[in-house]
């Protein structure tokens, strides 16, 4: 009767680790999906200002 109750405990605190895991890695993806989204925003507005950089450049040599 031993092993039988061993195995069970076992499995069970089996299942409670990944449980936690589970939930580790689901906190960490949504933390990387807000780095990403903060990434794109920059990006977008690093192109935002290099275009514009751009437009200022191309007028100042037609300009010449």
């Amino acid at each position: 009767m031993f092993w039988p109750m061993l195995a069970i405990v076992v499995g069970f605190l089996g299942l409670a680790v990944l449980g936690v895991l589970a939930v580790r890695v689901f906190v960490e993806t949504q933390r990387l999906g807000r780095q990403v989204a903060d990434s794109a925003q920059r990006i977008g507005r690093a192109a935002e200002d290099l275009e514009r950089a751009a437009q200022s450049t191309a007028r100042a040599v037609d300009a010449l």
